[in-house]
């Protein structure tokens, strides 16, 4: 049944000359390559709580995301069924196993955490962000990529971390001692996660003597994903005890907060490739993942703290 709704899809693709499929490959690739930098905008320059409870919830989101993906080992749908064949370029972006839908995965955390902070003065805001979460999981079974239970099972993961980060950043807001505690569990269990990842069995399935999907380079994303989340809670440890930033909002901190967003964008366009080629496909995910987030968290932070110190609001706010 779940193939049957994809072929319907493609024929209905076909039937309109792919006219959507650039839309629908935009939407998708914004999720996972740029959507980061509308939270780490938030965090340095409008409310640095909502914005690390987005980037928290993100990060552990992707991380569980992989574990499961790389535990279920589910083929992508046109390895179970040649006749789906996948629009545009999405076959060679769709990279690792198919369920659960990393895109969606990535999408619900950030634009369901925007939603939630935007809901209760910005509303619109939020609806936004709803619909945009219905668009990146539909994008998935458009483009042929994903099957519809690869998306739901996203989604109701996203939603999941949601509410735990929910209830643990409140917790935290009244025992804000034992955030260290939480930190230290995300690098062990990070660590775990790879170690996990590298060390357990896969399937080893061949059609003409030929090994029909390399396990090896299905864990490329599962190890950028879970070295996110280790980035995350050590950047985070390092911004709360030394740097310690809280957003005043200036027109200087706005330029910073956009210098910063370019910055980020650089790095996302630019070091992936050359630490792959110098550390390996795995390490390399690894390594540049770990250095956006870090940037984002800590070393941002760092450099506007330093820019607008001693600056008072220029719009009547003060974080």
């Amino acid at each position: 049944m779940d193939l049957e709704y994809l072929l319907f899809l493609q024929n209905f693709r076909n039937g309109i000359n792919d006219a959507l499929t650039p839309f629908m490959e935009m939407i998708s690739l914004f999720a996972v390559s740029y959507l980061i930098i509308v939270p780490a905008f938030i965090y340095w320059c409008v409310d640095k709580r909502k914005g690390l409870y987005t980037l928290a919830s993100y990060n552990v989101c992707v991380a569980i995301n992989a574990v499961v993906k790389l535990t279920a080992c589910v083929y992508r749908p046109w390895i179970r069924d040649s006749r789906i064949l996948p629009a545009g370029d999405a076959i060679t972006t769709a990279t690792g196993y198919s369920f659960p839908s990393g895109h969606t995965s990535t999408a619900v955390p950030i634009y369901g955490g925007l939603a939630v902070g935007a809901w209760k003065k910005m509303r619109w805001v939020s609806v936004i962000c709803i619909i945009c979460i219905a668009l990146t999981a539909f994008s998935r079974n458009y483009l042929g990529v994903h099957t519809p239970q690869d998306v739901l099972v996203g989604i109701t993961l996203g939603i999941v971390i949601l509410w735990l980060m929910s209830v643990l950043f409140k917790y935290l807001a009244a025992h804000p001692e034992k955030e260290n505690i939480f930190l230290a569990a995300g690098v062990i269990l990070g660590i775990a996660a790879l170690f996990y990842i590298t060390l357990k069995p896969y399937p080893m399935d061949f059609i003409d003597d030929k090994l029909l999907v390399d396990p090896q380079k299905m864990m490329k994303d599962g190890y950028g994903d879970i070295g996110i989340m280790i980035a995350f809670c050590v950047g985070r440890f390092v911004e709360k005890t030394w740097i310690k930033y809280e957003p005043v909002m200036t027109k200087k901190t706005l330029v910073a907060g956009v210098t910063g967003a370019v910055l980020t964008f650089f790095l996302i366009e630019t070091i992936k490739s050359p630490l792959r080629e110098l550390l390996g496909q795995h390490w390399g995910t690894l390594t540049a993942n770990s250095v956006i987030m870090i940037f984002v968290v800590a070393v941002w932070p760092a450099v506007m703290k330093a820019v607008t110190r001693n600056e008072k609001s220029d719009f009547g706010v003060t974080e």
